[in-house]
């Protein structure tokens, strides 16, 4: 997907291009998981719809539960769901900055090479 260090820094166009695509696919995985969030809450909870969306949002992004869970399933689902939106938060953040760092070492290992320091 990325280009190897020894090809030409992508142009501009291009490199805003592979921003969308990445930014994109970030808000693609927060929906899916914050749907999946809502169901779970909804269905194993029995909580309405806004309560629902509430205690998603809020373990998708790190806060903590909004309510506390009352039924046994719905606690197994939040424990299982929180796992899962720990390591979807590193995924997200990962997607969405993957373009800028991998730029930003390209372009430094293009000015190390040209000033005669490199090794390849």
């Amino acid at each position: 997907m990325f280009e190897h260090h020894t090809h030409p820094l992508l142009p501009w166009p291009a490199f805003v291009r592979r921003l969308i695509l990445s930014t994109a696919s970030g808000l693609l995985l927060v929906s899916i998981s914050l749907l999946a969030g809502v169901l779970g809450y909804h269905h194993f909870e029995g909580m309405p719809w806004v309560d629902a969306f509430a205690n998603a949002a809020m373990i998708l992004s790190g806060m903590g539960p909004f309510a506390p869970m009352q039924i046994f399933a719905g606690k197994v689902f939040a424990g299982v769901y929180a796992l899962y939106s720990g390591l979807a938060l590193i995924m997200i953040a990962a997607i969405l900055f993957a373009p800028i760092i991998h730029r930003f070492l390209h372009r430094f290992h293009i000015e190390f090479d040209s000033a005669g320091r490199g090794d390849s």
